[in-house]
């Protein structure tokens, strides 16, 4: 009768980091004909829901540090994909918004890397989300400790 074998976190973290750096490596297989970075690809799509964002926000949510991100808002100003404006409620903070172009840009990214994406099937991707975010306010809360 086999035994399991106990944990090994190593195990885990050796699958997650496998799994993270192919879909990496597929979806910037699709962004580079894009013109888009993957860096670029997280801000965008943060911003893609119209609301506008602060800077602090943006970095959280991209894993960029604050420098980085400034960086790389200050290059899609540039591309005229991104404009910011100062926030109505507290005027010291910066709002980040797609501007019409960036969001041209993005529905063109978007449905270039939803084309390219593998599908796991509905349930498959419902369970991996469920456990994902599990995972991460498991290990969230455990450094909290």
């Amino acid at each position: 009768m086999p035994t399991s074998s106990p944990r090994q976190p190593r195990d885990l973290v050796q699958l997650l980091t496998r799994a993270e750096r192919l879909a990496a490596r597929r979806l910037q297989t699709v962004l580079d004909e894009e013109g888009c970075s993957l860096d670029a690809w997280r801000v965008l799509g943060l911003l893609c829901d119209g609301q506008g964002h602060h800077m602090t926000a943006i970095a959280e949510a991209a894993f960029l540090p604050p420098p980085t991100l400034t960086k790389l808002i200050d290059q899609l100003v540039d591309q005229n994909l991104v404009h910011r404006r100062v926030d109505p409620l507290d005027r010291r903070r910066i709002l980040a918004h797609l501007t019409p172009r960036g969001q041209e840009y993005w529905r063109r990214v978007d449905r270039a890397v939803r084309t390219d994406w593998p599908a796991l099937g509905d349930s498959d991707e419902e369970l991996l989300r469920g456990l994902l975010d599990r995972l991460a306010g498991t290990l969230d809360d455990s450094t909290r400790v």
